[in-house]
C-alpha cells in the first residue's frame, strides 16, 4: 500500500481541517474524510459512522455501495470492528477476517466472502470523547502498514476536532441536532440514488456519481439536488431523463 508524500499529506490535513467556512456542508465534509482515508491507505473500501444522540452508530459516508452494505451488516447484527472501536474508544487493528469468525460470527465470514481479508477501525475521538468511527477494509491478508494507519489515525483526530469545534461555534448542544439533520439528509440522498438508478438503468454507485456531479457542476448542495429528484424531477432535467449514453463510474 503506497504511502503518500509529505506534501500531499499536508494538503489532505488542510482540506479536512478547513471546516470553519460559510455554508459548511457536513455531508460533503464527511465524504471527503472518507475518500482521503481511502487515499492514505491505498484502498477503496472505507466507511465513516457517527454516533447519534443515543450513542448508536449511524452510517454517514461510504466509498461505494459494497462498503455501505458491509458496514450496515455490522449495525444489523450488532457486531463488528466499528461497534467494538466505539465501545472501547480504541482502535480495532489489522484483524484477519478469515480468523475472526469466533469474534464476529455474522460479520467476518460475509466480509471475507466479498474478498476482504483485513479490517481496521479507527475511532473519531478527542481525548476521552468518541463521536464516530472510520472503518477500513483491505484485500491484503497482511493488513495495513503502520505508517499508513498512523496517518489515518491523525486524519480521524483532525476530523473529530473539526466537528466538535463547529459544534462549539454554533453553540453548545447543537451537534446532536445537526447530526440528526445530516442523517435525515442521508436518507433523502439514498432514496434519490435509488430513483436515479431505476430511471437510468444504472447501478447505485453510478447513480451517486451522477447526482454528485450534477450538484458540483451547478454549485448546489447534494441534499438539495436529491430532494429535487424526488419531489420535482422536472427541475433537474439532466437527471430526470437520459439525454445521452448511460453515465458510468470512472
Amino acid at each position: 500500500m503506497p504511502t503518500v508524500s509529505r506534501k500531499r499529506l499536508a494538503e489532505v490535513f488542510v482540506e479536512v481541517a478547513d471546516t470553519l467556512v460559510e455554508d459548511f456542508d457536513r455531508l460533503e465534509f464527511l465524504r471527503t474524510v472518507t475518500m482521503r482515508a481511502a487515499e492514505l491507505v491505498g484502498v477503496a473500501a472505507v466507511g465513516l459512522l457517527l454516533a447519534d444522540p443515543h450513542g448508536r452508530l449511524q452510517l454517514m459516508a461510504a466509498s461505494d455501495e459494497k462498503t455501505r452494505l458491509l458496514v450496515l451488516l455490522q449495525l444489523q447484527h450488532h457486531q463488528g470492528p466499528c461497534l467494538d472501536a466505539l465501545a472501547a474508544g480504541v482502535e480495532v487493528g489489522n484483524t484477519d477476517l478469515r480468523r475472526a469468525t469466533p469474534v464476529w460470527p455474522a460479520f467476518a465470514p460475509r466480509a471475507a466472502e466479498r474478498g476482504f481479508r483485513s479490517v481496521h477501525a479507527v475511532p473519531l475521538r478527542l481525548r476521552h470523547r468518541v463521536i464516530g468511527v472510520l472503518n477500513l477494509f483491505g484485500t491484503d491478508a497482511g493488513g495495513f502498514e503502520p505508517d499508513d494507519v498512523a496517518d489515518v489515525r491523525a486524519l480521524a483526530d483532525v476530523a473529530a476536532i473539526g466537528l466538535l469545534q463547529e459544534q462549539a461555534i454554533c453553540r453548545a448542544g447543537i451537534l446532536a441536532g445537526q447530526l440528526q439533520g445530516a442523517l435525515n439528509s442521508r436518507v433523502v440522498i439514498e432514496q434519490a440514488k435509488g430513483a436515479l438508478a431505476r430511471t437510468h438503468d444504472i447501478d447505485v454507485d453510478s447513480a451517486f456519481t451522477l447526482l454528485r456531479g450534477y450538484a458540483r457542476d451547478r454549485n448546489r448542495k447534494l441534499v438539495d439536488v436529491a430532494r429535487a429528484v424526488l419531489a420535482d424531477p422536472v427541475s433537474v432535467p439532466g437527471l430526470a431523463r437520459r439525454t445521452g449514453p448511460p453515465h458510468q463510474c470512472r
